[in-house]
């Protein structure tokens, strides 16, 4: 698949001497995963290369990885080749130099909605764009070079983006390239140890979202997180944004929102919403409030509580419509 886009930019790899790779703020698994993944088998590969990870923020749940590169001089960004991991826009890369760079080339898996870049390889269809990272090896394994440590960073955005291989985007060819990773001897066992243990404090938010939700006529289940509220339990944003997780497993709700109010320095309080569903399409819902994504895992910012009402409502009457029309849900 897409074997001449996959061909130029492992010519760009070898072209350039010094590499910079980038990828989305406020980043989850799939973004740390595939700009560390690509960039140790670039490292493994080509040692004499300079290859920088360069990012403004990192996840605090993916701390046990270890720090991200500093960035180099200025000066030195000019003959630098760029790498974008896991970004659909431009306006949310972690690197506010990218534009330094001679050439960007962007690797992702979301809907291209506002393309950028000079060479771009999207496939939106993909579990991950570690997915399409551990594809861009298999591709070329007869000259890049992969480590057991380098897989498992790989394999790590593979399990998180995918729900553990659950998402309707999986497919026969996702977990072929997940076997080929796992050969390196990946330890999986420490890895979702790191990934899936909880603190108390991340229990204790849990039993919160699990008292304050409200659930809609027709099954849209929701939460409030205010900053009082975030600031009393002692949250930071990317513990509040996990609430979403604690509504995905109520039986005849087919969609859940997570409401997280932020102070914005330039636009004051927003709202951040989380969305998520099972069966229905959202992305379309999420795009109508000034967001996007995937079909059933979505992104939005509302500004006021009547603009949340209106969300909640427009994706009742989504739920509404499924239900009216479609047989086997859950």
């Amino acid at each position: 698949m897409n074997q001449e886009i996959k061909e130029q930019i492992l010519q760009k790899i070898k072209d350039y001497h010094r590499i910079i790779l980038s990828r989305h703020i406020r980043p989850d698994g799939d973004a740390v995963g595939s700009t560390r993944g690509l960039a140790g088998i670039i490292r493994a590969t080509w040692p004499d290369k300079e290859v920088y990870v360069v990012n403004r923020d990192m996840a605090d749940y993916l701390s046990f990885l270890g720090p991200e590169d500093s960035a180099p001089e200025d000066a030195l960004w000019a003959d630098a080749l760029a790498i974008v991991m896991d970004t659909a826009t431009e306006e949310r890369i972690s690197n506010g130099k990218i534009r330094l760079c001679r050439e960007i080339i962007k690797i992702d898996h979301h809907i291209d909605i506002k393309p950028f870049g000079d060479l771009p390889w999207v496939e939106d269809g993909r579990s991950s764009t570690c997915e399409m990272v551990a594809d861009f090896y298999i591709t070329f394994r007869d000259q890049l070079v992969l480590n057991r440590e380098t897989a498992t960073l790989i394999y790590l955005g593979m399990v998180t983006d995918s729900g553990r291989f659950r998402f309707r985007e999986v497919s026969g060819e996702t977990l072929r390239c997940a076997s080929v990773l796992l050969d390196t001897g990946i330890d999986t066992e420490t890895l979702y140890a790191q990934l899936y243990l909880e603190d108390v404090s991340h229990l204790k938010l849990q039993a919160y979202v699990l008292r304050n939700m409200k659930m809609t006529e027709n099954g849209v289940a929701s939460i409030y997180l205010s900053l009082a509220m975030q600031k009393k339990y002692g949250l930071t944003g990317e513990q509040a944004s996990s609430a979403i997780s604690f509504l995905e497993s109520i039986r005849g709700c087919l969609v859940w929102l997570a409401f997280i109010e932020h102070e914005d320095a330039e636009k004051g309080k927003t709202i951040r919403v989380r969305l998520r569903s099972r069966f229905v399409t959202i992305n379309q819902l999420a795009e109508k409030y000034r967001g996007g994504g995937h079909a059933c895992a979505s992104g939005s910012t509302v500004y006021n509580r009547r603009e949340v009402n209106d969300l909640i409502q427009d994706a009742d009457g989504l739920v509404r419509d499924y239900k009216a029309t479609h047989e086997g849900w859950l």
